[in-house]
């Protein structure tokens, strides 16, 4: 009877932690789903800025005196 006890109780842990495994996973699934609607808001982003960004500008070295207020 005591083994009997103790395999049922083993099994009984084994089933709480499956259960507790599976909401895990589950919430992990939706954090990653998330994750991955945000990165591709923000790759969208990213392009649209690079689209407005001037392609007179990219790469070109600018000079410090360009930079000073126009006051000076």
């Amino acid at each position: 009877m005591e083994a009997l006890h103790h395999i049922d109780r083993r099994l009984t842990d084994l089933e709480v932690k499956a259960c507790f495994t599976e909401d895990l996973v589950d919430t992990l699934n939706r954090l990653v789903a998330s994750q991955q609607t945000q990165i591709d808001l923000l790759l969208r982003e990213i392009g649209q800025l690079r689209q407005q960004q001037p392609d007179s500008d990219a790469g070109a070295f600018r000079s410090l005196r360009d930079e000073l207020p126009p006051h000076y």
